[in-house]
């Protein structure tokens, strides 16, 4: 019976001739004359089965990701993943996989076309499971530091980061809203009633960026914290940085191993960090060669040379302010850059988190507004955040997938996130 089956896990850890029951799929297969041997798989892993005699015969009928349900007796066998293998006693076809389309094209514009059948591959799995313990390490982390979470609309009015990377929706009267790139604002105005708040959601950004950093719909961790400046924003930042880190190397040890990554990197990301100013970056860039002057952004390019100074993260503080959203309070000692930090990945993959204290004064805000082009009416009711009650308060985003790549040592955003969504990609 199918309810008396235990994890591959589970079976591993039991005794030598131990009679189980084990349901999954068909991993591997190779057929000899007398006997077939096949690698079963499930969520916790992988056991090797031996058929021989009329049972064999009976799995000779499944292909490669066939479900299955085997019973046996356990044996030690060191050749077999985990130590030990289960000898067939009764084997069940559950369901065919006639011509699994996943063969020998592993090119990555494939494994995309069938991602609906990739995520079963081990090594999609492994990512998986480390984003589990990321998402479950943020929560974590908050709840434990006094957060309360909240939920914030998707639609919205006005743009929170550009108007060039919106994302139009006809609503239900006909009149044009767009997808949230941010629930920043809305953070804001909620932590007047909670004072420290946080959310996990989606964000949509239609940047026309084909990097392998970029997505345009990705999973945005964001707080706003009442009574807090720069340097406190910063401290939250770290540390919740570092616990997840940390979360991932006790949970997710087998799966780094899966992924080839190297955990060095990761056992020494504890706080604090390395801090450097937009100024210092400038300097060691141009050091470096790199064709870049004062009041430019830094793209993937220049933050990947950025990092290669440091071996861990870095955040890099007070950006000029051309090249920081409205809404960034400006340094009250230097009025040319503003109190924002960006937090910068080591080992090339560059920003995780951009963050920061926010204007808090009604008359700057609107001032800000204007001299970025915009209309102060379509923020109407931000600015209302600062005519009642305002405070000092700062905040953050952390990219969620982004963090999830560099954890897990990736080469692309697209393998962080289970069906990623790109300037080119949609489906499945």
């Amino acid at each position: 019976m199918e309810e008396c089956c235990k994890s591959t896990k589970e079976i591993l850890a039991m005794d030598e001739g131990s009679n189980v029951s084990v349901r999954g799929w068909v991993y591997r297969f190779r057929d000899f004359r007398d006997k077939v041997f096949m690698l079963v798989r499930d969520s916790t892993g992988v056991i090797q089965v031996v058929f021989r005699d009329d049972v064999a015969g009976e799995a000779r009928k499944a292909d490669i990701e066939a479900s299955v349900v085997v019973s046996g007796s356990l044996r030690r066998d060191p050749r077999a993943p985990g130590g030990k293998e289960l000898e067939a006693k009764s084997f069940r076809l559950v369901g065919e996989a006639k011509n699994f389309p996943i063969t020998k094209d592993y090119s990555r514009e494939y494994l995309l076309d069938v991602r609906h059948l990739w995520i079963r591959s081990r090594r999609m799995t492994a990512v998986l499971k480390i984003r589990h313990t990321v998402f479950g390490a943020l929560h974590e982390y908050f709840r434990k530091h006094g957060y309360y979470e909240v939920q914030c609309p998707m639609f919205v009015k006005a743009a929170v980061e550009g108007g060039a990377t919106l994302f139009p929706v006809k609503y239900v009267d006909e009149s044009t809203v767009y997808l949230t790139q941010s629930s920043q604002f809305y953070l804001e105005a909620l932590i007047y009633s909670l004072e420290k708040v946080y959310t996990i959601a989606p964000s949509f950004r239609a940047e026309k960026s084909r990097t392998r950093r970029h997505l345009t719909e990705f999973w945005h961790c964001e707080a706003e914290v009442a009574w807090a400046g720069l340097e406190e924003i910063i401290r939250v930042e770290e540390e919740l940085v570092g616990y997840v880190v940390q979360k991932v190397l006790e949970n997710n040890q087998e799966e780094l191993k899966l992924l080839g990554r190297r955990i060095e990197p990761l056992e020494r990301c504890k706080p604090p960090f390395y801090r450097i100013s937009y100024d210092e970056a400038i300097e060691i860039l141009e050091r470096k060669g790199v064709n870049i002057k004062w009041g430019d952004d830094f793209g993937a390019d220049e933050e990947s040379k950025l990092v290669e100074e440091f071996d861990k993260p870095v955040f890099v503080c007070r950006y000029p302010e051309k090249v920081k959203a409205f809404y960034h309070k400006n340094d009250p000692l230097r009025s040319e850059v503003t109190l924002s930090a960006d937090l910068l990945a080591p080992e090339g993959y560059g920003e995780i988190i951009g963050g920061g204290e926010r204007i808090d004064k009604l008359e700057e805000l609107v001032d800000k507004i204007k001299r970025f082009g915009l209309n102060p009416e379509d923020y109407e009711w931000y600015l209302d955040l600062r005519r009642y009650g305002s405070v000092r308060h700062a905040g953050f985003g952390l990219g969620v997938d982004r963090t999830v790549m560099w954890i897990a040592g990736l080469d692309h955003i697209v393998d962080a996130i289970p069906f990623p969504r790109t300037i080119r990609r949609a489906y499945p």
